[in-house]
């Protein structure tokens, strides 16, 4: 596949990244020198200087040929015209772009998009998915990740193993045997940041970051069994008022009347319009790092505090404050990569990665096939993706002792009629399961080809 991506940022990064591992034909074009001469020294990928939007420049990327191309560069506008030259002047099949700005995904303006006006098939927005993706954890407390599949029938979960974690030392074949009716599969561990596809006879110790895929009614027993009982947050702290605190706390008011919520801003006319937009939230303008805001604020008392503005290390030395003055959790917003493996031993319990969001977004936009969704695990390990098995698929009708998955690929999950199934060596799948697997990045080409439908089935 053909793929040209504007912008060669963090996300546009990673994202040539994942698609020039996987041998597709990509080219970034970016208006910065000293990014392109990083992303062709880094990646097997082609480059070109210049501005995005200038159909001189695509027609230089090979728009006239491309399959897809991805804006993500810093400025919505380019974005949106570049998708527009793409579609108008090269006939581009399908355009992703990234828009902040939410003056243009207000409903009011929901035509703005359609294929008559500014044809773009994909808009993301990573503010919103954010914002979701924090929702996510607070309803889930003790969880550092929360994963919805499958029409969340089934869900991943993260947790981070204690010394109180009663399952730590125990080889991961014998949870079956410990927890019989628990539908629960472990699919990748991290280990002093280092990313492991577990066998049966690998154990969980303390420190390391666990990911499992579980019947969703039965993440409470999940939980439970990792020693993580925590009561849902009532009282809640964000730390920022941006456009991702402002969603959040709309999204708190409107799915849960029973949680109390406070936001710190510190620029004053920022904080007046937040305070204004929302209906019972309280805005204070502040300092996040003033010790005297903290107490006002009542941060000794909240059960949860996020930290996400637009500042990593205002975001990592606040919700620290937080922690020492007796917040019980602190989940906190940080786009260096390289800090996250800091902050966990320092006291912060979550950590949210927007540029890893952002890339599973338009992940699940790329992949062929019969897949539904693709969620990025920890900076590269791997792919969480959703898919509906096909009769010329090599997984479906017999067991699966019988049948050979890729090098890197554990299934998760298999879901038929609406009942969640986990997946054993006598399970059959059947034509038309949704499954869920775990596939790292090294495999996750050939699990594109499991879930395509070849030119014999018609």
């Amino acid at each position: 596949m053909k793929v040209i991506v504007c912008g060669a940022g963090q996300v546009g990064f990673n994202i040539a990244h994942y698609l020039a591992s996987e041998n597709n034909d990509v080219t970034v074009i970016d208006q910065r020198p000293e990014l392109i001469r990083k992303i062709t020294d880094t990646l097997d990928v082609q480059a070109v200087l210049g501005h995005a939007s200038q159909p001189s420049v695509l027609e230089q990327a090979g728009a006239g040929d491309a399959d897809m191309l991805i804006a993500v560069t810093h400025a919505d506008e380019v974005n949106m015209v570049a998708c527009q030259v793409a579609h108008s002047l090269f006939d581009v099949p399908t355009k992703i772009a990234r828009i902040r700005s939410q003056s243009y995904l207000q409903p009011m303006w929901a035509t703005l998009f359609s294929r008559e006006h500014m044809p773009i098939d994909v808009i993301i927005s990573p503010e919103i998915e954010v914002a979701r993706a924090i929702t996510r954890r607070l309803q889930v407390p003790g969880a550092i990740d929360v994963i919805p599949l499958a029409g969340d029938k089934v869900r991943l979960i993260g947790v981070r193993c204690n010394p109180d974690t009663p399952l730590i030392n125990t080889p991961l074949r014998q949870l079956t045997v410990l927890f019989p009716d628990l539908t629960i599969v472990v699919i990748g561990i991290v280990r002093d940041g280092k990313p492991i596809v577990p066998t049966a006879e690998d154990q969980m110790l303390e420190g390391d970051e666990v990911y499992f895929v579980v019947d969703t009614q039965h993440v409470g027993r999940a939980l439970a069994a990792f020693g993580r009982e925590d009561q849902e947050a009532r009282r809640i702290v964000v730390f920022g008022g941006g456009n991702i605190g402002l969603f959040l706390a709309q999204q708190i008011e409107a799915q849960h009347p029973n949680v109390a919520i406070k936001i710190i801003e510190i620029n004053k006319e920022r904080a007046e319009f937040v305070a204004k937009t929302l209906t019972r939230s309280v805005v204070l303008n502040g300092d996040v790092l003033d010790m005297e805001i903290l107490t006002e604020a009542g941060v000794s008392t909240a059960e949860t505090v996020v930290s996400v503005t637009n500042d990593d290390e205002t975001n990592i030395l606040a919700a620290l404050l937080a922690k020492r003055s007796g917040a019980r959790r602190a989940m906190t917003l940080i786009n260096k990569a390289s800090y996250k493996a800091l902050v966990g031993p320092l006291g912060v319990d979550v950590v949210i990665n927007p540029r890893a969001i952002t890339v599973s977004n338009i992940l699940q936009h790329v992949r062929r096939g019969r897949i539904h969704a693709v969620h990025s695990l920890h900076e590269g390990f791997g792919e969480l993706i959703e898919a509906d098995a096909l009769e010329t698929s090599s997984l479906v009708g017999k067991p699966l002792r019988d049948v050979k998955l890729p090098v890197g690929v554990l299934l998760g999950a298999v879901v038929r009629n609406g009942t969640v199934i986990s997946p054993r060596g006598n399970t059959v799948v059947q034509a038309g399961d949704r499954v869920v697997l775990f596939a790292t990045a090294e495999a996750v080409k050939k699990v594109e080809k499991m879930f395509s439908v070849r030119l014999e089935y018609f």
